[in-house]
């Protein structure tokens, strides 16, 4: 079954017209902005830098006092 020119031609036409003029008349609505982050991570990591820190500090204490007290 052939297809004639004339109304592959008009399908055609009525295609391109409904692809111009529909996104016209569609008003999509954006999406509400995403809220502002609380934070932004950095004070978190700063926490935890000085949690590790003191741990630190406190092994390094207990280190040397324990071979303080067991080099006499």
């Amino acid at each position: 079954m052939a297809v004639s020119r004339v109304s592959f031609m008009a399908v055609f036409a009525a295609l391109v017209f409904a692809m111009i003029t529909l996104p016209a008349a569609v008003q999509g609505q954006s999406s509400a902005p995403a809220p502002a982050p609380t934070s932004d991570g950095t004070s978190i990591d700063q926490g935890i830098a000085y949690v590790l820190m003191l741990v630190a500090l406190v092994l390094t204490y207990l280190i040397h006092a324990a071979d303080f007290c067991f080099s006499f």
